[in-house]
């Protein structure tokens, strides 16, 4: 049986690998690399095609290091084929610079022919990471932190030119490694920046690098290249180093995702795995038909099934590529790590499913993260061409905004499907908004226009706390207090009487909404030893209806609260929505507009899940197995309003998920 390496999956990073010592000159290595490209390939015995995907295409990434490494063609030969018999590969990019190191004119050339020769589509790479000591002495080493290049020092300037020259010279496709940021705080910098904020001296000087020291630099060597700016997973934070989501993907040639979320827990940036799926939805919005794909790495997981949660989830957001980096990570042994929890169920991701699969390869080659990719994406690729284009519910993040931060990616993590946009989504019935809408100097008329023509407006505390004395009030007079209280327990109620208990927990810190009575109900509300703390307030305001979600001081309490409390909030949350889910926290829905929808569960334990569907769907089919679900009719009630819906009832494993079609 395959060995699987455990308990730790954590990798080294690219820059780490270690190249090797060889007495052979490196001119010489690369003619001898030429020949045997010339030469040895055509008689060489072809890897065994691993099984092919055809819902969307799979590349992989090759840092400069590794490029360098490639001058072995042995090695080379070998790496190939291990990799090529478990994962299905369309397309690679190969780097030509990242942190100093600059590849060989004759290598790169090289390394395209060998991949042409295998019937790859070849594209450049650069990572713009200064490295070294291009830095300069005044930015103090880094101790760990990324260090970019100093936009304002005319020798790294000429530098960074000369690279997006060289690439030009070798591709027609280009693709920026997310890299393409400046934190640099040089003398230099400072006395350009002047009395700007950062944030805008940052945007100003990456505009102009883009235009003229990437995108002008290379087409003038190549008219035909095309640049990809690929951006990375921390969107909420880009405008503060220069990355600008508004203007940069109007002048790049197209752009790209970062969707690797890695572990929530032990990472220092705690991204919720919903974010490998809802960031390809929001950049899919900024840049419509030109998002060219996500991009996952093996970094930073403590298990081996958050890999392929990530991969799943960037395909289920329709993404038409995904981009593995990085070439030599694929060939480490692939490590299990700590999933004794769940080890023995039937999930997606399966151990015995994943070794049956590798047997068929007939590969020698022991289980890899190789083999990792190609298993978790072929378990995908049966269901993605049956679904449809994703939908949500419409939420607005205003561009270089910041707020609640991450706070869509906390509420999809809760079972509320999120569509993101960069501009309000005023054809939306509903619209949710968190604080990052502050940054829309017009939001509160947006607000207004949209509840007068009969939709419903969706704010959260941290939004109404930032709006108090900005015109808010002219629609409700709700206040945050300031106070924080400790809740234990939760009620549902709609009018005066008693409420119904929606279960407790232990004690979680919930701001406090101060509202007027007989003019705002508290829909659902918690309690701290008698005190209520409203969680979902709710006031008309002409044709439409008014919501505060209150989010607890720690966004991560959404997860404790009782699944009751849970499924209420989602009930007045997605009204009118053609799908929803009665299951605990840490389960997501993915729904689409064709009637298919995908639930997932990122939990540690087996969860029961009810779905219910709007409309005169009466049966679920299941879109890998055909098996088919039967409903039962039930009134859904949120307030006064029921909606007539039929109900399924599924038993959903740990970090597993299922695809279903209404019928």
């Amino acid at each position: 049986m395959p060995v699987l390496h455990g308990p730790s999956v954590r990798a080294i990073h690219p820059q780490s690998e270690e190249k090797g010592d060889s007495i052979v000159p490196a001119r010489t290595r690369l003619l001898l690399f030429a020949l045997f490209v010339m030469i040895c390939l055509p008689a060489a015995a072809a890897p065994i095609p691993a099984p092919a995907h055809d819902q969307f295409r799979v590349s992989i990434y090759i840092p400069v290091a590794v490029v360098e490494r490639m001058n072995d063609p042995v090695w080379l030969q070998q790496s190939w084929e291990q990799i090529s018999s478990q994962v299905k590969v369309d397309k690679v990019y190969i780097e030509s610079y990242r942190s100093g190191v600059i590849a060989d004119d004759a290598l790169l050339e090289t390394v395209k022919k060998f991949f042409a020769a295998q019937g790859v589509e070849t594209a450049g790479g650069i990572a713009f990471a200064a490295g070294g000591d291009t830095a300069g002495s005044e930015s103090g080493g880094g101790d760990g932190q990324f260090i970019s290049f100093s936009y304002t020092d005319p020798k790294q300037r000429a530098y960074v030119k000369h690279i997006s020259e060289v690439t030009a010279r070798h591709f027609d496709e280009i693709i920026l490694d997310d890299f393409f940021f400046n934190n640099s705080k040089r003398n230099s910098d400072i006395a350009a920046k002047g009395d700007m904020s950062w944030t805008n001296f940052r945007l100003k000087l990456m505009g102009g690098v883009a235009r003229d020291l990437v995108l002008g630099a290379a087409r003038t060597v190549n008219p035909k290249v095309k640049v990809i700016i690929k951006f990375p997973n921390w969107y909420e934070h880009f405008q503060a180093n220069g990355y600008d989501l508004d203007q940069e993907p109007k002048l790049f040639d197209g752009i790209y995702t970062g969707t690797e979320t890695r572990d929530p827990v032990t990472t220092d940036q705690h991204l919720q795995q919903y974010e490998s799926y809802q960031i390809i939805r929001y950049f899919d919005n900024i840049a419509p038909g030109r998002n060219g794909g996500g991009w996952v790495d093996i970094y930073d997981n403590r298990y081996l099934d958050r890999y392929a949660e990530q991969l799943w989830d960037t395909m289920l957001a329709k993404a038409p590529q995904i981009m593995l980096f990085q070439y030599s990570d694929l060939l480490r042994p692939a490590e299990l790590g700590e999933r004794k929890a769940w080890s023995d169920l039937d999930t997606s991701f399966s151990l015995a499913g994943m070794q049956k699969w590798h047997a068929a390869s007939a590969s020698p080659v022991p289980i890899s993260y190789a083999t990792v990719a190609g298993y978790s994406l072929s378990a995908v690729n049966t269901v993605v061409g049956k679904l449809g284009t994703p939908i949500g519910i419409a939420s607005y993040k205003p561009y270089q905004s910041t707020g609640e931060d991450f706070l869509h990616n906390y509420l999809g993590m809760i079972g509320i499907p999120i569509d993101l946009h960069p501009e309000f989504p005023a054809d939306a019935k509903t619209v949710l908004l968190t604080e990052s809408a502050k940054f829309d100097p017009a939001i509160v008329n947006k607000i207004k226009a949209h509840l007068e023509k009969g939709g419903s407006v969706v704010i959260t505390s941290g939004l109404l706390r930032a709006l108090q004395g900005k015109g808010i009030e002219q629609i409700v007079e709700l206040r945050a207090t300031g106070s924080v209280l400790k809740v234990t327990d939760y009620w549902g109620a709609y009018g005066a009487g008693s409420g119904a208990n929606l279960g407790a927990t232990s004690e979680i810190l919930i701001p406090e909404i101060a509202f007027q009575t007989n003019d705002a109900w508290p829909i659902v509300r918690g309690t701290a030893n008698g005190r209520g703390a409203p969680l979902v307030i709710m006031d008309r305001y002409s044709k439409g209806n008014l919501y505060v979600l209150t989010i607890p001081e720690n966004p991560s309490d959404l997860y404790e609260l009782p699944q009751p409390v849970l499924t209420s909030i989602r009930q007045y949350v997605m009204r009118g929505f053609p799908v929803e889910i009665d299951a605990p926290s840490k389960v997501s829905l993915f729904a689409y507009d064709n009637h298919t929808l995908v639930v997932e569960s990122y939990r540690d334990q087996p969860a029961q899940v009810t779905v219910s569907a709007l409309g005169s769907f009466s049966k679920l089919r299941n879109l890998t197995t055909g098996a088919v679900l039967e409903g039962k009719a039930a009134a859904i009630k949120s307030g006064s309003h029921a909606e007539p819906r039929t109900e399924f009832h599924i038993d959903l494993a740990p970090h597993s998920f299922v695809a279903f079609a209404e019928e």
